[in-house]
């Protein structure tokens, strides 16, 4: 028999270890469920973790720095007023920078923006954010609504161009009562530091899953704002979008060089809260590897209490012509076993779980409260579960490589039984 398995060599010990997994049906189950629900877990709450970075990211991207930004110096230092006086590429002329701007390679849009604070008059809510946009181009840009993936608008219409209109988010209107056909008296101050009072009259109402905008925020024609805040041939911001974000780099030195020289041009990239998220990544990678652990505890003590039940076994495997290494790889193959089956359960019921989650949001207000309790972080409302295909295989990878690590100590233990005393028990 001592011939026959130095010919069958690697290919008996692999065979010896996989029979031995069905030897005692009941821990096998459990060991494959504890190292399967652990992978089940890693895979959803990397695509969850994934998911959330995306709804920053997208966040980011389309209401706050597209994937470029640029602005003046003086703005960039006061940005928390949204002051409107300091414009960015001064004395250049708006229409020739925009058009320099889409001239870089890789430049998809470049559209100019402005935010300001108003007053309202004769309302509940004093206060509101005042953005002037161009919605037709917008619109072709970005999907405002972050859950249906549309322009957002869930009444009426957007302001036309240099219109005396304006569009109000869904939170907003419930909140002061407002609704299509209503004027909004309020206050705003121009770049000259004058007042200006304004009644546009509301045409549409928007629901972009944000909580920030949907709350807070009056939608203007760009034009319209642009004359009423005395910006003359001029704009506050300019928001650029690439065929990529990975261009944005680039395009940000591009850019550099066409504005003023104190003018401050950022990628959407540096944003707080995408450097943020991004430096948690180890913490997350060590959530992952708690869940594993916990699991591959079970394995360990799995493989240590048959190890102690297969004693005469190990002494006559030893008897018969077996090297120490050889017994140990038959105990690290059948951990190995365990391990690969129960990885691969975890990512069969993790894929079919984010598989059919991507198509359906998550509703943040299910389980945080309410909106306002993170009204100030760029994420939306809902988000989507991430699939990747690529997140299955390292998942099962993981789970493989951390269980088999665990187990190679208690598969050890099995070289240093001493064949005769082994037999004598």
């Amino acid at each position: 028999m001592s011939d026959n398995y130095k010919q069958g060599g690697l290919r008996i010990t692999i065979t010896i270890a996989f029979r031995n997994i069905f030897r005692n049906f009941r821990r096998t189950m459990f060991c494959v469920v504890a190292v399967g629900i652990a992978v089940f877990f890693i895979i959803f709450f990397s695509s969850f973790i994934t998911g959330m970075l995306q709804s920053i990211n997208e966040v980011v991207q389309v209401f706050e720095l597209g994937h470029v930004r640029a602005v003046s110096a003086q703005y960039e230092a006061e940005s928390e007023y949204s002051p409107v006086q300091y414009p960015v590429a001064e004395g250049k002329g708006l229409a020739a920078t925009l058009e320099r701007i889409k001239a870089i390679p890789g430049v998809r849009a470049a559209l100019p923006r402005i935010a300001a604070y108003a007053s309202l008059q004769e309302s509940v809510v004093k206060h509101a954010a005042l953005w002037g946009m161009n919605m037709n181009e917008e619109s072709a840009i970005n999907h405002f609504n972050l859950t249906d993936k549309n322009d957002g608008l869930m009444e009426g219409r957007y302001p036309e161009p240099d219109s005396n209109e304006c569009a109000i988010g869904l939170r907003f209107a419930e909140k002061t009562g407002l609704k299509i056909g209503d004027r909004i008296p309020l206050k705003t101050v121009s770049a000259q530091f004058s007042d200006k009072l304004w009644s546009p009259v509301i045409t549409g109402i928007f629901r972009f899953d944000y909580a920030k905008w949907d709350q807070e925020t009056i939608i203007a024609d760009f034009t319209r704002l642009q004359r009423l805040l005395g910006l003359d041939d001029a704009s506050q911001q300019i928001i650029v979008y690439a065929d990529s974000p990975e261009l944005s780099g680039r395009i940000a030195r591009d850019m550099g060089a066409i504005l003023n020289a104190d003018d401050v041009v950022a990628e959407w990239r540096d944003q707080y809260w995408v450097v943020m998220m991004n430096m948690y990544e180890p913490i997350y990678f060590v959530m992952y590897l708690v869940f594993l652990i916990v699991a591959c505890l079970l394995i360990v003590n799995t493989i240590t209490m048959i190890i102690h039940e297969r004693i005469k076994e190990i002494g006559m495997m030893g008897s018969l012509g077996m090297t120490r290494g050889e017994i140990v790889r038959v105990f690290f193959f059948e951990s190995l076993f365990l391990a690969m089956a129960g990885a691969t359960v975890g990512i069969f019921f993790g894929g079919i779980l984010t598989g059919i989650g991507q198509f359906f949001p998550v509703r943040w207000t299910s389980f945080t409260g309410g909106e306002s309790t993170y009204a100030n972080i760029p994420l939306a409302t809902t988000i989507f579960l991430h699939f990747s295909v690529g997140n299955l295989i390292r998942s099962w990878l993981m789970g493989v490589v951390v269980a088999s690590l665990f187990t190679l100590f208690p598969s050890l233990k099995s070289a240093f039984v001493e064949p005769v005393e082994a037999l004598r028990r």
